[in-house]
Parts: C-alpha cells; structure tokens; sequence
C-alpha cells in the first residue's frame, strides 16, 4: 500500500484556552503534511466570525492549505459571497460548502428570504467566481432528513454537478459503509473523489450522541468493547486501535486519502497515523 495523502478537521475557538488548544492541535499535526485542513462554522453559523479568524490565522502563520467552511444558513446571499470572498483577498482559495444544520431552536433548516436555499446553489455561485476549489459533504448512511439512499447519492451528484471537485463523508464505524457508498455513487455516475472522514473516539459518550443525530450506525462490537474499555480505564488504546484497522481495511480497499475529524484533540489523530506507519515529514517511515 502506498502512503496515504491526509487532512484534518478543527473547529474555531470559543475561548482563550479553546485558542490554545487548537493551536496546539495545528502544531501537533502539521508535520504530517495534511493536504488541506479545514476548519467548521458551529451549529447555525454561530461561529461565523471565528471561523474567519481561525482560517486565516491558521493560513497566515503555519502555511497549511486551509478549507474553510461556508453555509447557507441565516444570512443574505450577498453576505455568504462577501464571507467567500474575504477568504480569497485573504489567499484562501479552499472552501467545504454546505446547507448547514439549523439554528439553535429550530429543528428543521430554513432559508434567509434572500438567502441561499441550498447547497447546490451556494456551490453554483462560488463556482461562478471562479475562484475556489469547492469539497462539500457526503453521507454514506443517508442523511437524516432524506428519503433514501438512492435520493442521498442524486442530490450529491448534484452538487457535484455544479462544481464541487471532491466529497468529504460523514464518520462511520466499518470500512464496508464506505466501499458500498463509493460503488453506489460511482455507478450513479459521480466520478469526484470521495474522502472518508474517520473520527477517532475522544469520548464515547459524546460519539454516541453525535452519531445518533447524524445517522450513524455504531456496530454492537463497538459498544461492548467501550463498556470493557471504560471498566479498564482503556479507552484511548481501544480508539486508536479502532480506527487504525479502519484506516488499514480502507487503505487495503484502494482509498488513497484519509480525512480526520480531530475535535483539536490532535493525540489520537497521531497515534493514528504512526501506527498506519505515517511519519512527520522529513522523517523515515516505519518499513518493518
């Protein structure tokens, strides 16, 4: 198997020791040469502004190709188009787009009267720009608030379609979900690279909870191991050998590119990808 190219997923401080922390996440996982790191908006596009400073300090400071973030939600078409092109006066030219989930409150998305509507338009009008290189999302257990798979793997096509160059997918648990999702899109006519998006377990309680909101299965095994772990005092041996075989059974399926969701809690991101035999830059890989 050949080395895998990376990227890695923060989320934008709400305090001076959340700025310390992510900080400490860039400078922990950057000498692994990520490809792109992105950073997200909170629910609700709450964290606007601090996305844009985290993007752009992060940019500035360590010269990682950051991705930022862009929604839909709760503002005018014009202001999502300024935010967009603020990153590209600031030389980031990486956008993840996405309808975004609700604000806080609301338990169903709905559009600014003069905003976008959805993804596919947000996408369309960056691509009109002509100025960013466009990822979006993908869910290889469906969506939510979809009817169907089927309905999933069209609506992606779709904003494929309308200029996104890769899809970054929602955490799942077993290389399976992923290799049955790449297949159905590729025979859907979806040609754009597909990421798997791996989420080390930090806490098992909150990966529970955040699983059950977005749709993903947590095979049983996983749940006995945790209650075994947790009596152990062993969990974050049992999360970094958990993804690691994910990561191994992917690699071993021909996926050329891993995508973490870190949480800035960089440790188990690492251990990860040491013990895939993946090296800081200018350092030996692990041949044994």
């Amino acid at each position: 198997m050949s080395t895998p190219s990376l990227s890695f997923e923060f989320f934008p401080p709400k305090s001076l020791e959340g700025s310390f922390r992510l900080w400490d996440c860039v400078n922990t996982l950057a000498p692994l040469a990520p490809t792109f790191v992105s950073v997200t908006y909170g629910a609700g596009g709450t964290t606007r502004k601090l996305t844009h400073e985290a993007v752009s300090t992060i940019h500035k400071t360590s010269g990682l190709n950051v991705a930022a973030h862009l929604t839909c939600v709760d503002a005018t078409r014009e202001e999502t188009l300024e935010i967009a092109q603020s990153y590209a006066e600031a030389g980031v030219r990486e956008i993840v787009a996405l309808r975004g989930d609700a604000p806080k409150g609301q338990t169903t998305f709905t559009a600014h009267p003069d905003g976008f509507a959805s993804s596919v338009e947000l996408i369309e009008a960056l691509a009109d720009t002509g100025q960013f290189t466009i990822r979006v999302g993908a869910y290889p257990e469906k969506h939510p608030e979809a009817v169907d798979q089927a309905a999933d793997i069209a609506f992606l096509k779709r904003k494929i379609d309308a200029g996104a160059t890769s899809a970054i997918t929602q955490f799942f648990f077993e290389a399976d979900t992923f290799f049955r999702f790449r297949d159905a899109c590729v025979k859907a006519g979806i040609t754009a690279p597909i990421l798997p998006g791996i989420l080390p377990i930090e806490n098992w309680t909150g990966t529970q909870k955040f699983a059950a909101q977005c749709g993903t299965h947590i095979p049983q095994v996983i749940h006995d191991a945790f209650a075994t772990a947790t009596r152990d005092g062993t969990t974050d041996l049992l999360a970094t050998a958990l993804a690691t075989e994910l990561c191994d059974d992917l690699l071993r399926g021909g996926v050329d590119h891993l995508h973490f969701y870190t949480l800035n809690r960089p440790e188990l991101t690492r251990d990860v990808c040491h013990a895939l035999g993946i090296a800081p830059k200018g350092q030996l890989q692990n041949v044994a």
